[in-house]
């Protein structure tokens, strides 16, 4: 029997369930109602008599075990084409072998028999629904039995490993209250039961994925401003889910010592940690290049009669899901709320069900395989609460939904031939708040143009959601076939439209809209200071600090050092000295020591722009448009969370910083047995 840990001990399971048993039956009486279903329907198909029913049904699912296999291996070795016919085809040639199998059964052609599969593929999705309340427990156990028989020995099997399970952007007093209200029953049997500790831990400015998962995965904080800059030295802006821009920060910061060096799997991450192997991952992503190892997870899960079918019906329920959500924002005229028009509809099926999905399947095949750390980013919560508002019932329903995914996650955990850690954790929070824009009536850019009369070079629109789909389409080219080209060229037109424009010489100001974060650069190769800027543009300083939407702005001074101005105070960030009214107290404690970092580094802008936040309800208005964000001062943004088993110590400190956060996870590998021969000296204070 495997076993797995709840941090107290080991539990045994039996290889086999009753849920399994109760699945294959329900597999094999759909399987029968779905030929049914195509005698009835289908003119060129015919069944004799009932017994002959019975026999095709289980004649199917003993060539697909037989088949299947060999259609996968050869797919994944020859490019996407193939897997798409695999998806498409597949279970015809399957049912159509069977049906050769069973004499007196009569198909006028193999298009009949293609009909026939797929409403049995339709059917068996119906019933897998019904049969498992819409989660994706069946496939994953599927994906439990599919590897268990492809499974090797581990040299160390008493050994835990860790899985990181990143939710992105959900902040610490959400997934608190929801753990309140009881909704999401397997964080709540940890905590309840297991003793799980969830803490908050605060991400310094800027909190946003790049930032926060840099300092997780590699220990560094510097170097990344936003979540996109003006590059001096390249003299272009860097856009972190770009996969060019992600290689060149990853290889900034990287010492080879990352979280995952040490026998890791990087998994659907911006950045590596220095993982051995890495998927959907963007600084390792080669467009020219495709993954066979992707190939072939996808293929067997296409090659599924419920595979193509249940993605396909996923998504369109996704999508259905999304329009009918938007529109009744729009029918009880919530407020604030931005624009969400089928084009998001799309990218929300990609992150909440295909990529999602796609996740929770290589993250339980390398758990069966005994890989000993894992980092995987469910970007399910991030995605809908920038639309939607971070705490909109359909922002809230994705954290339900990744429950269940955690749910599945331990059950394979179960099974897996080590005992595993589950560790979750997010990168940053969410702020809600009207968009800038929409609440006075102009955006940043314009601001800064109507107070300079310079040429402005602008971007404020949101890419994040283009970035994982772009990641996901590059890590499916393969150059050598035709439909790894298409996915090549679909993937470069993704991250042209991601790609901010080019900034030329005629370009006076280049201005960037990170969350409620603006970034002002002049377009040169050095930065300007206040006295300089106010010598150029006399009027840009004084008109964003009296503006209504702005709550301070922080430039360096020739004569003072970093500042922060507001419109009826200065706060000298150097030694803290105030005059007038402090315009950093709004934002709380930490403020000026975050944004004294943040302005200090040389990749700071010339000058930073925070929005206002509304003291009484913490609303912030994001220069994207995004009605929830992050990146910059004030509401929740800045609050993160950190769901560890008892016997993982969690630091009687504050964890302040994704840099010392990566401290405190480098302690848990190290606590394990992990990272022989990579440790380096931590401040043991912070990691204590």
């Amino acid at each position: 029997m495997p076993s797995v840990s709840d941090g107290r001990g080991t539990v045994s399971t039996p290889l086999v369930r009753a849920g399994d048993l109760g699945r294959i039956v329900a597999t094999y009486v759909s399987s029968v109602l779905a030929l049914a279903l195509a005698d009835a329907v289908l003119p060129g198909l015919s069944f004799s008599s009932f017994g002959q029913l019975l026999a095709s049904a289980a004649a199917t699912a003993l060539v697909g075990a037989l088949v299947r296999p060999l259609l996968v291996a050869v797919s994944a070795a020859i490019g996407w084409l193939a897997v798409l016919l695999v998806a498409v085809l597949g279970q015809a040639v399957i049912l159509a072998v069977a049906l050769t199998l069973i004499p007196g059964v009569e198909a006028d052609s193999f298009w009949v028999v293609l009909a026939a599969a797929w409403i049995a593929a339709a059917t068996a999705t119906i019933v897998a629904w019904l049969c498992t309340s819409g989660t994706s427990e069946a496939f994953t156990a599927a994906l439990v039995r599919r590897t268990r028989r492809r499974q090797k020995p581990v040299e160390d099997p008493e050994a835990p490993g860790v899985i990181f399970i990143q939710l992105d952007g959900v902040p610490f007093p959400v997934l608190r209250w929801k753990l309140l209200a009881g909704t999401l029953p397997t964080m709540g049997r940890w905590t309840r039961d297991d003793g799980y500790r969830l803490v908050e831990w605060t991400p310094v400015l800027p909190p946003t994925t790049p930032a926060s998962q840099l300092g997780i995965l590699h220990g560094r904080i510097d170097g990344v401003p936003a979540f996109r800059w003006y590059d001096r030295t390249l003299g272009r802006v860097l856009v972190t889910n770009r996969a060019a821009d992600a290689a060149e920060v990853e290889h900034r910061a990287s010492d080879g010592r990352g979280l995952l060096a040490d026998g890791g799997v990087s998994i659907s991450n911006l950045f590596s940690g220095d993982a051995e192997r890495s998927v959907l991952t963007m600084s390792k992503i080669e467009l020219a290049r495709g993954s066979a190892d992707t190939r072939r997870r996808a293929a067997w899960y296409l090659a599924r009669p419920d595979g193509f079918a249940g993605s396909l019906a996923g998504a369109v329920a996704e999508i259905a899901r999304e329009r009918f959500e938007s529109r009744r924002q729009r029918r009880l005229d919530v407020r604030p709320r931005g624009e969400r028009g089928w084009l998001f509809a799309g990218l929300r099926a990609v992150t909440n069900v295909v990529l999602r999905d796609l996740n929770t399947a290589l993250v339980a095949e390398e758990m069966m395989h005994g890989t000993r750390v894992v980092y995987v980013d469910y970007v399910d919560y991030d995605e809908v609460a920038h639309h939607a508002g971070g705490l909109r019932p359909e922002s809230l329903g994705t954290l339900d939904r990744l429950d269940r995914v955690l749910g599945c996650l331990a059950a394979v955990a179960a099974a897996a031939p080590r005992p595993y850690r589950l560790v979750v954790l997010s990168d940053h929070g969410q702020s809600q708040g009207q968009i800038f824009a929409d609440r006075n009536g102009t955006d940043l850019a314009a601001v800064c143009s109507q107070l300079t009369a310079a040429r402005v070079e602008t971007v404020e629109q949101s890419v994040e959601g283009w970035g994982r789909l772009n990641g996901l389409l590059a890590d499916l080219a393969k150059g050598g076939s035709g439909t790894g080209r298409v996915a090549h060229h679909a993937a470069l037109r993704v991250q042209d439209r991601a790609a901010p424009p080019a900034v030329t010489t005629s370009s006076d100001l280049v201005v960037l809209g990170s969350g409620n974060l603006g970034l002002v650069y002049a377009a040169e190769q050095r930065r300007l200071t206040m006295e300089e800027i106010t010598g150029r543009w006399p009027a840009l300083i004084p008109g964003l600090v009296n503006h209504d939407g702005i709550g301070f702005i922080a430039v360096m001074s020739t004569e003072h050092g970093p500042l922060a101005l507001g419109p009826s105070g200065v706060h000298r960030l150097s030694d803290g000295k105030v005059t007038g009214v402090d315009p950093l107290e709004p934002f709380g404690p930490y403020a000026p020591g975050d944004l004294l970092r943040a302005v200090s580094m040389p990749e700071a802008p010339d000058l930073y722009v925070n929005s206002s936040v509304d003291q009484d309800t913490g609303e912030v208005s994001a220069f994207e448009g995004l009605v929830g964000s992050h990146g910059g001062l004030g509401g929740w943004q800045g609050r993160a969370l950190l769901l560890a088993p008892p016997d993982l110590v969690i630091p009687d400190r504050p964890i302040r910083g994704a840099d010392q956060l990566h401290r405190v996870l480098v302690r848990y590998l190290e606590q394990l047995g992990q990272r022989s021969g990579l440790s380096r000296p931590l401040d043991r204070e912070t990691a204590r």
